[in-house]
């Protein structure tokens, strides 16, 4: 009778083991059932609601980015005006906002995610060091980029030289003696021309490689959300997403402005910001059925493309726009105006770190 208990307590010692080692693989496994195993599951409901995500993202982009390409039609929003400054430091504040506080800690939990195996994800903070390489590969793309311009602008004025162009001639006309006279152009104006066209080329990278980023992001957004069959983490997001594509949308679109396209060149940039949200909600849906958020694929292509995404938009926002605006002579001439302006940033922080709690 003694040798049977023992045995026994033996067989229900190795049962609670068994037990216990089922119950935590199947509480880590857990972490990584798909929405209708964790609730809130609703596939007609969240249908619907992503329905109403495209019309309402695809109007406040647009909105957004095409705000700032009709400030001609509203003069107090001038590029010339103070107000402009201001709304601009606003939408900068919120791109910076949008790498640090939405799309590097979305990176963080995709690639430490309990889904991907410890070695090497858990082992090496890739997320940041992604960002961190990005974040350099846009400086040099920003300075090859105008390294390029210059070579090709001053190879333009080599050409004229070596062909004995004179320089061009300005008539004047001065009444007092009935002559005419011409004025020719000093060095110092094609100097100036020269760092007017530098100006010019520097905005266009700035409009070029910041949309890029901005594209990049907006598309990951909107292929997790087609993806979601959660109504429960879709509704905020509607919301969230408005605005947060209304106002980078706006500091985008001031980019644009500045970077004087032409009007085919300013409505393909602005359709392709307008529908890349929309276009990866609907890319989303398509894939709902092969595409699992926790399957170790997506993860790390989509915490890879937001690293990289973060790098780009954190550069963008610190250097290429706060650095240059606070450095420029609009604002180095006001303090009055700076004040504002710094005003206007933290103001654009704050709405989108509290913005972060959906989104």
């Amino acid at each position: 009778m003694g040798k049977r208990s023992f045995f026994d307590a033996i067989i229900l010692i190795f049962a609670m083991a068994i037990s216990l080692a089922a119950s935590q693989e199947a509480q880590e496994a857990s972490k990584c059932d798909p929405e209708h195993l964790r609730g809130c599951y609703d596939k007609k409901e969240a249908m619907k609601l992503k329905g109403i995500a495209i019309g309402v993202i695809l109007v406040a982009s647009m909105a957004g980015v095409s705000l700032p390409l009709f400030s001609r039609l509203v003069p107090v929003f001038g590029p010339e005006k103070n107000l402009f400054a201001v709304v601009k430091a606003f939408a900068s504040g919120v791109i910076l906002a949008t790498g640090f506080m939405h799309v590097l800690p979305d990176s963080l939990s995709n690639l430490e995610s309990d889904c991907l195996p410890t070695s090497p994800w858990h082992e090496f903070p890739f997320s940041t060091f992604i960002a961190m390489v990005c974040a350099v590969g846009t400086l040099m793309m920003d300075s090859f980029s105008m390294a390029f311009h210059r070579r090709t602008q001053q190879k333009t004025v080599d050409v004229v030289v070596q062909r004995g162009v004179t320089p061009p001639t300005l008539p004047t006309h001065i009444p007092a003696h009935g002559h005419e006279h011409f004025l020719t152009v000093l060095p110092s104006s094609r100097t100036t021309d020269e760092a007017s066209d530098t100006t010019l080329n520097r905005n266009r990278v700035i409009a070029q490689v910041l949309e890029m980023g901005i594209v990049v992001h907006s598309v990951v957004i909107g292929l997790c959300m087609g993806a979601s069959q959660s109504p429960c983490a879709i509704k905020p997001l509607v919301a969230a997403l408005s605005f947060h594509q209304f106002f980078e949308g706006m500091g985008l679109g001031g980019c644009i402005f500045q970077a004087k396209y032409s009007r085919k060149i300013k409505s393909i940039m602005v359709f392709f910001f307008s529908v890349t949200t929309p276009f990866g909600i609907v890319l989303g849906i398509g894939l709902s059925n092969v595409y699992s958020d926790n399957s170790a694929t997506a993860l790390i292509v989509i915490g890879v493309l937001n690293a990289c995404s973060a790098g780009l938009l954190i550069y963008m926002a610190l250097v290429d726009l706060l650095a240059a605006d606070f450095m420029g002579p609009k604002l180095q001439g006001s303090v009055r105006l700076q004040g504002w302006a710094y005003l206007a940033v933290l103001l654009g922080l704050g709405a989108m770190s509290f913005m972060s709690k959906w989104a």
